[in-house]
């Protein structure tokens, strides 16, 4: 009998480790808490690394698990990324998804069409597009505030009409790949109707037209609408009237069964993306490129500052 008792013991403590285990690894899988672990994503540019803080913060503080998958260089790696299952959301550009993901030739100029034809193919790949955010980070050309004000120039009208009338006076910075593309530099001037010469065309390095612009060495320079730098340096975006640019506005991109499994994480984001207007974004890229902070701390602030978070 005391045999018996010993051996039925020794089972039941080894069906409670049995059960234990499997417990302990059905919780493992949805994250030590046993709630739902979101992994974000993002490209390594400065807007980017923001915007990935920005929804980190926002989903933790909503009461999900995250993992920190950011600064991720190159769009298509990123697509790929979020295609493998490697993480299930980030924030892309609508001319990014139609010209590159999707592979259109022909760009869109304005921002509902496009999020809304970005939207409807995409959802054909299990990736679904939430609001899309007001600010568009397309292609610009700058002046340096009080030159263009001195020549009358508010829009790329303006600096064309005066090219026109003044030829050979201003030179103008842009970078390799907007000199050839037909929707950089060439398809531009055929767009509003001028001709620059090419010694007055001054071909660099992207990173740098805006210092290039800031000290004086060209008059105009290409660069993207909501860099920080363009507020610190003094400088302000030609209009584009004509609407040559395509448009650039970003959305959180969520893979469908993510989404499905977690519909709170539209709520979440649908509110912040209202919120980042090109006044907003701008100053939020000149906090991190000019002032130097962290994206994580300047995400941080933000999200208080609006009541988006505690």
């Amino acid at each position: 009998m005391k045999i018996f008792k010993r051996s039925f013991f020794l089972k039941g403590i080894l069906m409670v480790l049995v059960l234990t285990f499997v417990i302990g690894a059905v919780v493992g899988c949805s994250g030590s808490s046993g709630k739902a672990t979101i992994k974000v994503g993002s490209k390594e540019f400065t807007e980017q690394l923001i915007l990935g803080q920005i929804t980190l913060l926002a989903l933790e503080d909503a009461g999900f698990d995250v993992k920190d998958k950011t600064n991720i260089a190159g769009s298509t790696k990123v697509r790929n990324a979020l295609a493998n299952g490697d993480f299930d959301l980030y924030w892309e550009y609508t001319g990014t998804a139609w010209l590159v993901h999707l592979q259109h030739d022909q760009a869109i100029t304005d921002s509902q069409k496009a999020y809304d034809k970005v939207k409807a193919e995409d959802k054909k790949n299990g990736f679904i597009w939430l609001d899309y955010a007001p600010f568009n980070n397309t292609y610009t050309l700058m002046m340096r505030k009080d030159h263009a004000d001195k020549l009358g120039i508010k829009s790329i009208s303006d600096l064309a009409d005066y090219i026109n009338s003044n030829p050979g006076e201003l030179t103008v910075g842009i970078d390799h790949e907007f000199s050839v593309r037909p929707d950089g530099f060439p398809g531009l001037e055929k767009k509003y109707g001028f001709e620059l010469a090419e010694d007055n065309i001054k071909i660099m390095d992207l990173g740098i037209t805006y210092k290039t612009l800031r000290d004086g060495q060209v008059d105009v320079a290409m660069g993207f609408a909501t860099d920080g730098r363009i507020a610190a340096f003094n400088l302000v975006n030609l209009e584009d009237n004509k609407k040559f640019f395509p448009v650039y506005n970003p959305a959180p991109v969520v893979r469908q069964e993510v989404l499905d499994k977690n519909p709170k994480i539209a709520d979440v984001l649908n509110k912040i993306a209202a919120k980042l207007d090109t006044k907003t974004m701008t100053n939020l890229n000149y906090q991190v490129d000019i002032k130097e902070r962290e994206p994580r701390a300047v995400a941080e602030e933000w999200l208080k500052s609006e009541g988006l978070i505690d």
